[in-house]
């Protein structure tokens, strides 16, 4: 969802192929043979696709197995990034907790978010890219499809084909991503689960960790859409040898998607972003305070 209409112009001429949209309006015009220059309006986008209906048309199309297109990439991507963006944050804020207080202050935990959420991203960058081309894979024509067997050839074959570098394609949009992902939903966790306690709410039990975990998922949803749809386009685009990117840079994708698509474009895919960011994150804070408990009592 976060691709669609990023290719609803053809574009006839080669010099232009790579152009977006917003710049290919310009040469919709053919020559007839008796040189009369008649104008073609541009087809129409392409009718916007809702979440059941892409889930269906990639069934129909790809079968069940593409719904987990792409799986073992997001393994690996959550096995170094949650697992370093976690554990840097707890560290963080033991050694910023005022000991006096034993609290910490909102803006201290937004800054170890913010940090633990860069680093974590740097380390869990290739598998990102690889996941991406691998969920976007089915929406190529069979024969610009990359066909990657797992996480393990997509990442050697990147690094043999376009060089190491690419692995780390988009990574200043990983992580101003996963720095606004990790800020807004660890630091709104804990200020929720705070506030509830506080404030007598609830006990400090499954009810709260639940609220709290999905008050989080919806602030890092709303928080991070936008920088996700520009980080998906730019790692998926396709670079030919000899010819100029579609995109020079994120800055560069968001200002062709915005004046192709309009700003609502930036929030594309929003409704299966929090169909996953909730839950996931109910099942990771739910965890990671039965992991906390574990040790404590250990």
């Amino acid at each position: 969802m976060q691709l669609q209409g990023e290719n609803n112009v053809p574009n006839p001429n080669h010099h232009i192929h790579s152009l977006r949209p917003a710049f290919a309006f310009n040469s919709t015009a053919v020559s007839a043979p008796s040189n009369l220059h008649i104008p073609v309006p541009p087809p129409p986008p392409p009718p916007k696709a809702g979440l059941i209906s892409v889930g269906v048309k990639i069934f129909q199309t790809e079968g069940v197995a593409a719904l987990y297109s792409g799986v073992s990439a997001t393994i690996l991507r959550q096995t170094l990034y949650s697992t370093t963006r976690m554990g840097l944050y707890e560290v963080f804020k033991q050694k910023w907790t005022d000991p006096n207080s034993g609290t910490l202050p909102i803006g201290r935990k937004i800054a170890a978010g913010l940090l633990a959420g860069g680093i974590g991203a740097a380390v869990g960058n290739p598998a990102d890219v690889a996941m991406v081309r691998m969920q976007a894979d089915g929406r190529l024509p069979a024969s610009e499809r990359r066909n990657y067997k797992s996480v393990v050839d997509a990442i050697t074959r990147m690094a043999r084909q376009e060089g190491v570098t690419s692995l780390w394609r988009g990574s200043s949009l990983t992580v101003n991503r996963a720095m606004i992902v990790t800020a807004s939903q660890l630091a709104s966790y804990d200020q929720v689960k705070e506030t509830i306690l506080e404030k007598g709410l609830m006990k400090d039990g499954l009810g709260t960790h639940v609220t709290a975990s999905f008050a989080a998922g919806f602030v890092a949803a709303v928080a991070s859409n936008p920088v996700d749809v520009i980080k998906t386009r730019v790692m998926n685009m396709k670079v030919e040898p000899g010819s100029a990117p579609p995109y020079n840079g994120a800055l560069d994708c968001a200002l062709k998607t915005i004046r192709a698509e309009g700003p609502m474009s930036l929030y594309k895919g929003f409704i299966p972003t929090i169909s996953r960011q909730g839950p996931f994150t109910v099942v990771l804070f739910v965890t990671l305070e039965q992991v906390r408990k574990l040790f404590k009592d250990f």
